[in-house]
């Protein structure tokens, strides 16, 4: 059936298979599943809503010669401040240059040496030179550019775009299918989407925060939907943020990629001082959560922060960062003689859905994949570059998974009317999102204290008894995670920094595994003392 043709109402009833997401996650999963017929779900057409897009590092995969796994999960183990699960590690990394040769043979344009082989660069808290990239900067474009057109050509995949998933449909133990909405969430109608597998590749949580690189579909509904259905979130306080995105006043902001500080730019205050040089040994190529408090401090301070490529690329940045290169210059900057304003910006969650080694969640019939989750590789803090790792590693192991495990049965009821519903609500424009937005950046965003997130938490739950959207409740959920979790964690480690906890605590040096009802225990607790 032609792609342009397919609508729901025609389609037969033969897939049991949806992956709600089209980014990275979403995409490599249906073709990895391929020709076992399945169906995309999509809020945006693909590519257009989805981070992954935006990545400009690129993949981090041990595959130069004095490269070796052990030293890309050392790595990995070191930057997520002590809570990293090896293991789950482990398996990302062994398995990243079977992943890397997948994504070459759907087409992915990596850079190349004169002699042919990957050309393999540096970033932050790598030891090695491990980064698979694409003209410097445009890696996650080129991997989507790619792998959407292989979606396109691949008969068993259905992509439906403009449909917001709304709901996760439990039966007992089991995920049966969602709801969604159609016209990119603004139809009235809703349709029910039966299915024996449900693949949640929903993306992150950025636009919950006032400044973040995200796109504005990553504001964590899909973390938020799964916890309304039962399943254990892990992690949730732990929250990356990007030391520098291009402080121009666009929302979401531009980023300044970290490879930039790999080839040697360097953070200087409006007065040319090297600050982070004063912070931490490695300067500016710190790990990231060191880096974005150094920023803010100077932000907050009154000094302002740069990112300083004059020396380091000077005028070779066109070519070398084509995308950074564009954003300075539709803003007035020339960052090949000047300096580029910087600001940290919400960039990662370690946090999300939690899943085991082959992406299932804590609910049968729920698989998951990619920022939506917390597979435990991250830690608390992101080493860079191994986010698109996680991704195409779990969604190939999720395919590998269900193509075991289930049959392929018939499912009539495919796409059948929800019914009608005026419960709509404009991401964007929603006054209670913006309010939202700028609590969570003021009171759990780069620093953290007691009081500021018992303020939040309660703010949160006064958003949530005001606002009765089911769209609203899947954001304000996920934020409440993420609140309580910090809230909870008396301690600071890697994304996650506590003013009135400064250091590491041994009795901490664990993960966070909380369901939506332990979380709504401590909202009352914390509302009851405001009462009294």
């Amino acid at each position: 059936m032609p792609m342009e043709s397919f609508r729901p109402q025609s389609w037969n009833g033969i897939d049991d298979i949806v992956i709600v997401g089209g980014g990275l996650a979403g995409l490599f999963c249906a073709l990895k599943l391929a020709p076992r017929p399945v169906t995309i779900l999509a809020a945006a057409p693909i590519g257009q809503g989805a981070s992954s897009a935006w990545a400009q590092g690129g993949i981090a995969a041990a595959m130069s010669p004095g490269d070796t796994f052990d030293k890309h999960v050392a790595d990995t183990l070191e930057a997520g401040a002590g809570i990293v699960d090896e293991k789950m590690a482990r398996f990302m990394v062994s398995e990243g240059p079977a992943r890397i040769h997948d994504l070459l043979e759907y087409g992915v344009p990596f850079d190349r040496d004169l002699e042919g082989k990957l050309l393999l660069s540096r970033e932050a808290a790598h030891s090695e030179r491990r980064i698979v990239r694409v003209k410097g900067d445009m890696a996650g474009k080129a991997i989507m550019e790619a792998l959407i057109a292989a979606v396109r050509n691949t008969p068993s995949i259905r992509v439906l775009e403009g449909y917001v998933v709304e709901e996760l449909v439990r039966e007992g133990r089991f995920i049966s299918g969602v709801v969604a909405r159609p016209d990119a969430g603004q139809s009235k109608n809703r349709v029910h989407f039966p299915a024996r597998a449900v693949v949640l590749c929903s993306g992150g949580v950025g636009h919950l925060f006032a400044v973040t690189t995200n796109p504005w579909e990553a504001c964590g509904q899909g973390v938020g939907m799964a916890a309304r259905a039962g399943a254990i979130i892990a992690d949730p306080e732990f929250v990356q943020f990007h030391p520098t995105a291009i402080n121009i006043g666009r929302d979401p902001a531009p980023l300044a990629t970290e490879a930039l500080r790999g080839d040697g730019a360097h953070l200087v205050n409006s007065a040319g001082h090297r600050f982070m040089l004063d912070i931490h040994p490695d300067g500016e190529l710190a790990p990231r959560d060191i880096v974005s408090r150094g920023v803010f401090a100077e932000v907050q301070a009154g000094r302002g922060a740069f990112l300083d490529c004059t020396k380091a690329v000077g005028a070779h940045f066109p070519d070398m960062f084509p995308t950074v290169y564009a954003s300075c210059k539709a803003a007035g900057i020339d960052p090949v003689t000047q300096p580029i304003p910087v600001v940290p910006a919400v960039h990662y969650h370690m946090g999300g859905v939690l899943t085991d080694a082959e992406g299932r969640t804590s609910i049968d019939g729920l698989w998951a994949a990619g920022e939506v989750t917390s597979t435990g590789v991250h830690g608390a803090n992101r080493l860079a570059s191994n986010s698109l790792l996680e991704a195409v590693v779990f969604a190939a192991r999720i395919a590998e998974n269900i193509k075991g495990m289930l049959p392929e049965p018939k499912i009539n009821d495919w796409g059948k009317n929800a019914g009608e519903s005026d419960d709509l609500v404009t991401i964007e424009d929603s006054p209670a999102l913006t309010r939202l937005r700028h609590v969570m950046s003021d009171q759990a965003g780069v620093i953290r204290d007691r009081d500021g997130l018992a303020a939040a938490i309660r703010e949160i739950a006064t958003l949530e008894r005001e606002n009765s959207r089911m769209r609203f409740h899947n954001i304000v959920t996920t934020a409440k995670l993420i609140a309580v979790g910090a809230w909870l964690r008396e301690e600071s480690r890697g994304g996650h920094f506590r003013s009135d906890f400064p250091e590491q605590k041994a009795n901490w040096k664990h993960r966070t595994f909380l369901t939506l009802a332990e979380t709504d225990k401590v909202v009352a607790e914390l509302s009851e003392t405001a009462a009294a």
